[in-house]
């Protein structure tokens, strides 16, 4: 199997031509950094990415081990669809050409949810499969699940008509759903059609895509996803997201734009309150109008900008956020075929409790006897994915930094190897002779995380997504001119929205320019 990852060489060593007079830097190569790069290049504007590793994508991408190329982070993209039925991301990319240059795999299950010994179901991937398997395992709840899927679509369609489509004459009256549960917690909405706890958790089971337990998560959140899934189906990307980073670099470089690898940004240079250039880690100072940081938030007013260059009030609003939750990851490859241990679908969640107040408390212990865990097999949409008679596995196991941040150096490697113990104890029950067929393993914790990826804890979709942090409630705007962020921190977490707050991170920066009578 040929890696992705070799495919890059050609374009890791692109050099910079000229370190000064750029319209733009970007400021890091993952998803918001790359879409925010194309969107600039394809403006016209002389484009610079500075980044730190070696390969494009910061999550989207992928890293050898043994005969395995393992995808770091991607499980289930949304919002994408197919060519008759293309979701907002699939026409964001389109512009790039990128449908032209990977290819897009449609799922047929959203996921197999497993809670030993209480509940084990499959969920198609359309509204009416859904519909169907819930009612067949829960007969008594028919009314409360057509009701409540045919509120997420209402709620989300009102939604989609105010902020996506602009409606001039929106208003609450106007948008009844919209207003009333916009920002209700899921749990409490459900509360209004269901009883029985396992078809809350049998439909509230992707709360861990955005690392807030349906108590706290806002509706809207919610129902923003599952209308996506089922709308578009969840997709992924054949040979994982490294082909997709490596694409949006391509476009990138064919458009003007340049790139600068193994080169980190030390400082955003600021005089009189807006953006002039940057200082590379190597001591190069770049002369540029504007800067789109795909850093963390924190980093880019700590440690970028600088505390003299950053108005107080924002100090404030960092305050009161808090920073998500990264994970303990299994990438894992096996000497056998899915089917051979059991597993049937791509996306797995095991549980042990529908209790998920229960399943997010455990995100802040060290022991994985009892968290959410979240399998994928990408070989059964892309056979590609490993070696002949071979799969690819992750686990992942959401965890918060802090405990392993308070943890001894000596102590380290054997919590690491226990908790790794523990997960692989849970699979096994439900994957009966999955330990026996491991060829390769490597454990992440939250410590690897915060290595690799250089944001705060190693979280992996950002600050909290509590209503409070939302864009309802914090704005993206940097209070900086000339300085726009892109990535999760400035926005919800996840590959769809991270890679769309490229593009809006573009057009604040083409106003600016405009502005100041530099854009073209």
């Amino acid at each position: 199997m040929q890696s992705r990852i070799n495919q890059t060489k050609s374009i890791n060593m692109t050099g910079v031509t000229c370190m000064t007079d750029f319209d733009v830097v970007v400021i890091g190569a993952g998803n918001g950094g790359l879409t925010a790069a194309a969107s600039l290049a394809k403006a016209g504007l002389k484009t610079l990415i500075l980044e730190r590793h070696n390969v494009p994508g910061g999550c989207a991408t992928s890293f050898c081990r043994g005969r395995f190329e393992f995808e770091v982070a991607l499980h289930q993209l949304s919002g994408y669809g197919q060519a008759d039925n293309p979701g907002p991301l699939r026409s964001f990319l389109s512009q790039f050409g990128i449908p032209d240059r990977c290819e897009f795999l449609d799922m047929k299950n959203l996921y197999r949810l497993v809670v030993p010994g209480q509940l084990d179901i499959t969920l198609p991937a359309n509204r009416e499969g859904t519909t169907q398997a819930l009612v067949a395992q829960f007969p008594d709840e028919k009314e409360g699940i057509e009701g409540f899927i045919d509120l997420v679509y209402r709620t989300f369609m009102e939604y989609a008509a105010v902020f996506y489509q602009r409606d001039p004459e929106a208003s609450a009256e106007k948008y009844t759903l919209m207003t009333q549960y916009t920002l209700q917690p899921t749990e409490q909405v459900m509360n209004e059609f269901f009883q029985n706890p396992l078809i809350k958790v049998a439909l509230g089971i992707y709360w861990g895509y955005s690392g807030v337990p349906l108590s706290q998560l806002p509706f809207i959140d919610y129902a923003t996803l599952y209308f996506a899934y089922l709308q578009w189906k969840p997709g992924y990307i054949r040979h994982g997201s490294q082909a997709m980073s490596n694409a949006l670099l391509e476009y990138i470089l064919a458009n003007g734009g340049q790139a600068c690898f193994n080169c980190g940004a030390k400082r955003i240079l600021v005089d009189d309150g807006r953006v002039v250039g940057v200082e590379t880690e190597h001591g190069d100072v770049i002369t540029a109008n504007a800067v789109v940081s795909n850093a963390s938030s924190i980093d880019t007013y700590v440690e970028l900008v600088g505390e003299e260059h950053v108005p107080e009030e924002q100090f404030k609003i960092l305050g009161g956020q808090t920073v998500g939750p990264s994970s303990l990851t299994l990438y894992v490859g096996l000497d056998c075929e899915p089917h051979e241990v059991g597993i049937t679908d791509t996306t797995n969640f095991i549980i042990s409790d529908p209790d998920t107040d229960k399943q997010f408390a455990s995100m802040s212990r060290l022991d994985t006897n009892d968290d959410y865990l979240l399998l994928s097999c990408y070989n059964l949409d892309d056979p590609q994915a490993s070696p002949p008679g071979t799969s690819q596995v992750s686990i992942v196991n959401l965890k918060y930094a802090q405990p392993w941040l308070t943890l001894p150096p000596s102590e380290y490697h054997q919590a690491k190897f226990k908790a790794a113990g523990g997960v692989l104890n849970r699979v096994e029950q439900v994957f009966p002779g999955f330990r026996d067929h491991i060829e390769e393993i490597e454990v992440a914790t939250p410590l690897t995380h915060m290595r690799y990826l250089n944001t705060p804890g190693g979280a992996i979709y950002g600050f909290d997504q509590f209503a409070k942090n939302s864009n309802f409630f914090v704005s993206p705007t940097a209070p900086i001119q000339g300085l726009a962020l892109a990535g999760a921190w400035a926005g919800p977490g996840g590959f769809q929205p991270s890679l769309m707050s490229g593009g809006s991170a573009a057009r604040a920066i083409k106003r600016y320019l405009q502005q100041l009578g530099e854009g073209k």
